[in-house]
């Protein structure tokens, strides 16, 4: 999760002119995040520096991507691009099913939207295990397709 203590390194935080295209920087969205109850900023860590960072969403924004109650919204995902190309991405992806269960109990599902030019993000997700179901959506720079990572939840 982010830590005030987190915000100094997201502000360095770099991606190139054509991944910026489709994900956020963490300082553009950060303030809102924090600002939002229903958002959840998170910083993905590797060697003890932010090299990644997403927001979950709950609430009832996120019903045009699910109808799903016990799902969270994923966005503004990134790795910085200092540490692009080292199995970030995907590793941070293979995990959040553990850190679903340990951080928000009683949810089943994470959904996101992926722009359908975006093919590396696209590759990321599906070798961690979400699912495109077939259903694309109008996003702010074309389509998107929406992908489920369903998950069974914790038993307390």
């Amino acid at each position: 999760m982010y830590l005030p203590g987190d915000k100094e390194s997201l502000e360095r935080f770099e991606l190139p002119e054509e991944q910026v295209l489709f994900s956020a920087l963490p300082k553009d969205v950060l303030p809102i995040a924090i600002q939002d109850e229903h958002q959840y900023p998170v910083v993905i860590t590797y060697e003890e520096s932010a090299a990644g960072f997403f927001i979950l969403h709950e609430g009832p924004d996120i019903g045009e991507f699910t109808a799903n109650p016990h799902a969270m919204l994923l966005r503004s995902f990134s790795i910085d691009f200092r540490y692009q190309g080292q199995g970030i991405a995907k590793t941070a992806m293979l995990q959040l099913p553990n850190f679903m269960k340990s951080h928000f109990p009683g949810r089943n599902e994470v959904v996101l939207a992926v722009n359908k030019r975006n093919k590396a993000a696209q590759a990321v997700y599906l070798a961690a295990g979400f699912e495109d179901k077939g259903r694309l959506i109008d996003g702010p720079i074309g389509p998107q397709h929406i992908y489920h990572l369903q998950y069974k939840e914790r038993v307390i």
